[in-house]
């Protein structure tokens, strides 16, 4: 029971995340399933880059706001966000990397789970 409990917090975190990255327009969202793969350091991978580091920051501070004001979390850990190319958003269970687009190319994450299940989020 209490596997299920946090698998289900843990989506509705990613949800909330989600609905963030679509307030401020976020393109090619992913959310990557890491639940079935031994050691992985979370639940979700989700993953979405912007056009420009004014959107790239915009974007992460979307879902700072957005999941504070849904669920009260806030992010464990938050990195890169001084330069606007790449920020980690670290929620445990969820971590966001919201990229700029040549950036997100070049780092290629979801081939790095690429045995891990994705969901292509429409936007």
């Amino acid at each position: 029971m209490k596997v299920k409990q946090k698998a289900t917090q843990s989506e509705e975190l990613a949800a909330y995340i989600i609905e963030g990255i679509q307030d401020k327009k976020g393109m090619d969202i992913v959310k990557v399933d890491l639940r079935g793969i031994q050691n992985a350091i979370s639940d979700y991978f989700v993953i979405c880059h912007g056009s420009s580091d004014r959107q790239v920051d915009a974007i992460a501070d979307s879902i700072v706001d957005t999941v504070r004001d849904r669920c009260g979390d806030r992010p464990n850990a938050i990195e890169g966000k001084r330069n606007g190319e790449w920020v980690l958003l670290d929620y445990v269970d969820v971590v966001v990397h919201v990229f700029q687009e040549r950036l997100r190319e070049v780092y290629s994450l979801e081939d790095l789970w690429a045995d891990a299940p994705t969901e292509q989020i429409k936007g």
